[in-house]
């Protein structure tokens, strides 16, 4: 029964494996074989994109059962996978993607857009086509979380400035723990990130749900101190 199961998926494996000769061949002999979901709900283009496998998803795309939208078990689709790889490794898959008209603000089961895990990863090149092509950086996944709070969380400065100034994301969101980007920089530690959303009006009297303002969130008195005395050399005042 494994055997059969291994016969069954040997598209999806050769996808992962950047096996293109035998994608080739297998796509030869039935081409249906591109729109076969596994038992994770991945077609092959799914596995190819995920492993950056520009070749065999070259040979995908051009298949006439084709669907750049397609999506596996959680609602991702190919361009999400590529534009969660990290550093922006999946750039090639994505611009190839985008020329087949993949549709950039689909969202999967978690309400998140292409933009919310280009933005997780810091992939700044993948957030400046996805802003390009009109995804939006207004929308909320089902935490209430846009792509601007998972910049904030990882602390990229670049990609929080573009998503306020390009995609007009409004700065003082909040999560459904009352969490604003601020919170979420200072939380993990981001200080410089942190001063930078201060800098662009963020509202510093903001409170999550259990009442904290987001310089309460600080780990540790290394990032509490570095903040307050950073913020007073700009002229920022904090409650």
């Amino acid at each position: 029964m494994e055997a059969d199961k291994v016969a069954k998926f040997a598209i999806h494996e050769a996808s992962r494996e950047g096996k293109t000769s035998v994608v080739e061949s297998l796509l030869n002999a039935n081409p249906k074989l591109a729109s076969l979901k596994d038992d994770d709900e991945r077609l092959p283009i799914h596995w190819a994109a995920a492993y950056n496998r520009l070749p065999i998803v070259e040979l995908l795309v051009a298949n006439k059962y084709f669907d750049p939208d397609v999506t596996d078990g959680s609602g991702w689709t190919p361009l999400m996978i590529a534009a969660s790889l990290k550093n922006d490794e999946g750039e090639q898959v994505i611009d190839l993607l985008l020329r087949k008209e993949a549709d950039v603000n689909i969202k999967s089961s978690s309400g998140q857009n292409a933009l919310h895990f280009a933005a997780s990863k810091a992939n700044l090149s993948t957030v400046k086509k996805l802003l390009a092509h009109k995804c939006s950086a207004r929308v909320k996944d089902k935490r209430g979380q846009l792509a601007l709070h998972r910049s904030a969380a990882v602390g990229s400065i670049p990609i929080i400035k573009l998503l306020l100034r390009e995609g007009k994301s409004p700065i003082n969101a909040t999560d459904v723990d009352g969490l604003t980007v601020l919170h979420h920089a200072i939380s993990e530690g981001h200080g410089d990130a942190a001063i930078v959303l201060m800098k662009e009006g963020t509202d510093l009297e903001k409170r999550d749900v259990d009442g904290n303002l987001a310089i309460d969130l600080a780990p540790d008195t290394m990032v509490r101190k570095y903040i307050l005395q950073t913020a007073e050399r700009e002229g920022i005042e904090l409650p």
